[in-house]
């Protein structure tokens, strides 16, 4: 994808997956048939910005140049991996948490208090994630944007302790498969399992555009402050 004048409609229609996405951006449903560029420019979203993360978080596959990358307006990133992170806590997670409360009601005490026990811990596990990338990583990212040098951190950091959150969903679901009675039908139970999986599978998408796009275009920053 790299043309600004194809429709926006036609676009999401073609990558269904890029809906959730468009929140994260700041744009709303409601564009019509305007074209990518003028909704991205509407919403005040950099077009060029707006391609470059639909394709990587559309195409596991795709790798962009490091030319893509520095020609392309980033001051969108933050803000883009802020609204990502939100968007988990507030909503992803809280949902997920209420359709496992009516799940674990039904279960035999040891099942309710394992599957309860992971979650909260893995909850924990992604708010110090979040917590770090904000208040390190990101500002980082910032402060290298104003043109400032910032000997505090460097992405090398990042790369070498970039946890991997899926897995650990991935660890709930076999839970669930594992330990839940035949005899709890309820429909919270295939619920939680789809929330689970698409969550795991949008993290991964997350950490695609953390790897293939923040990791590069920070460490061409940190350089060129030097």
């Amino acid at each position: 994808m790299k043309d600004t004048t194809i429709k926006m409609s036609e676009l999401i229609t073609a990558h269904v997956e890029l809906v959730m996405m468009l929140q994260r951006m700041g744009i709303a449903l409601g564009f019509g048939d305007r074209s990518v560029n003028d909704v991205c420019r509407r919403h005040g979203v950099a077009p060029d910005f707006f391609l470059l993360i639909s394709n990587v978080y559309s195409n596991a596959q795709y790798e962009p140049s490091t030319e893509e990358i520095l020609s392309t307006d980033m001051l969108g990133l933050v803000p883009y991996l802020r609204n990502s992170h939100d968007y988990y806590v507030h909503k992803r997670l809280p949902h997920i948490e209420q359709h496992l409360g009516h799940i674990v009601e039904q279960l035999p005490e040891r099942v309710a208090t394992v599957l309860t026990r992971f979650f909260e811990i893995y909850k924990t596990e992604v708010l110090d994630h979040f917590g770090h990338e904000e208040g390190t990583v990101f500002r980082h990212i910032e402060a290298l944007q104003a043109g400032q040098q910032d000997s505090s951190y460097q992405m090398r950091d990042f790369v070498e302790n970039h946890g991997n959150l899926e897995e650990k969903l991935n660890d709930l679901v076999q839970i669930i498969f594992k330990y839940l009675p035949e005899s709890v039908t309820s429909d919270d139970t295939v619920d939680v399992v789809y929330d689970i999986l698409q969550l795991s599978l949008d993290l991964n998408r997350h950490s695609l555009v953390e790897e293939k796009v923040m990791v590069p275009y920070v460490m061409h920053l940190e350089r060129s402050v030097r």
